[in-house]
């Protein structure tokens, strides 16, 4: 009866050691993460749009610990290569069921943030496997990273209505040029972005070269650790919302910036030249794409594309290079189609341009 006691006792401890190990926290190596994330003691934040967590498992089904500041994010799961329906999350803690009902082989699965870090952070604790967790994904052999705003971001373009809504349900980056460029390459994706951004300006009172070297946007005492990303490529498409800005002399973000006077396009060209020599600073070895595009300040007769032009040049550095996207000559910010479009010219101007 002893030895019958002590048979069932040691199975009941081996059950729930393996029941235990389908818990794969947010600290287990075998978690690939990319974009800039923030692993703290209890969760792993997601507020960058793009951020995302891979793992390589076995087993049928996969499940998610998640919660959400406001409500209104939504992530993608992507599965063996296949998108799966999108999961709009809660404010409370609340497990997801990502993928079930999957073959019982070895299976791949990314979980995305598609949304920018204006509609709130996302708090990820932990994968819940129906099987077991595999080997930790292979670091991808190229990274890129972007400096974006709204074009960037992926806004509206998942509004077939052409309503240009720039709210949570209608934006999306993964079908945004940046997150599709990095997948043809195969490259680790970093996307430093949010709408209304500028170099001088913004629609906030908040400007790129104060918020590039941020891990939480919403934060200045947080910065982000440059030696854990090092990307071959950097993307820089900024200027878009200074073309708009520095017309509005009545907009607050104008008068915080320049009082009553606009920019003269020597001091834009210098602010400019003055952020692509902070990021040249972290990034000595990068190969940096500075683009411009695809609304209208690339249309015919911009100014704008000659301010990135000059302050390129004025840089002398073979590594830095200008590319600019055809203006789109469409209201709004870039459909899916246009984001597509954006996305197979660069990648074209990189194969044809850069070695990594």
């Amino acid at each position: 009866m002893k030895k019958n006691f002590l048979t069932l006792f040691a199975a009941f401890i081996c059950l729930s050691a393996c029941a235990q190990s389908n818990i794969i926290k947010i600290n287990d190596p075998h978690i690939h993460y990319m974009g800039r994330v923030d692993i703290t003691d209890s969760a792993t934040v997601l507020s960058w749009a793009g951020n995302s967590a891979t793992i390589n498992f076995k087993g049928t089904g996969v499940k998610a610990l998640l919660r959400d500041e406001n409500g209104d994010n939504y992530v993608k799961v992507i599965v063996d290569g296949n998108v799966l329906p999108d999961i709009k999350l809660n404010k409370a803690k609340h497990e997801y069921t990502l993928a079930s009902g999957l073959s019982s082989g070895t299976h791949n699965l990314q979980l995305f943030k598609r949304g920018e870090w204006a509609f709130g952070k996302t708090w990820f604790y932990q994968f819940e496997l129906d099987g077991t967790i595999e080997k930790v994904p292979a670091i991808k052999k190229r990274k890129i990273e972007f400096f974006g705003n709204s074009i960037t971001c992926g806004y509206a373009d998942l509004d077939v209505e052409g309503k240009d809504r720039g709210t949570s349900p209608f934006e999306d980056n993964y079908i945004s040029y940046a997150a599709i460029t990095a997948r043809h390459f195969d490259a680790e994706y970093s996307c430093v972005a949010k709408s209304g951004i500028g170099v001088l300006v913004s629609w906030f009172p908040l400007i790129m070269p104060e918020m590039y070297d941020r891990i939480d946007a919403t934060d200045a005492n947080r910065k982000w650790d440059f030696t854990k990303y090092t990307p071959d490529v950097v993307v820089i498409n900024l200027f878009q919302n200074d073309a708009w800005l520095v017309k509005m002399p009545d907009n607050p973000e104008f008068k915080h910036r320049f009082g009553t006077t606009p920019p003269t396009p020597e001091k834009i060209v210098s602010a400019y030249s003055d952020m692509v020599k902070d990021i040249r600073a972290k990034y000595p070895k990068a190969q940096i794409i500075c683009a411009l595009g695809a609304m209208d300040a690339t249309r015919d007769g911009s100014p704008w594309p000659g301010y990135i032009a000059k302050a390129v040049e004025g840089l002398n550095d073979n590594r830095i290079k200008t590319h600019f996207f055809p203006y789109k000559n469409t209201n709004g910010h870039p459909s899916k189609a246009e984001q597509q479009a954006m996305a197979d010219d660069l990648i074209s101007y990189i194969e044809k341009n850069i070695k990594w």
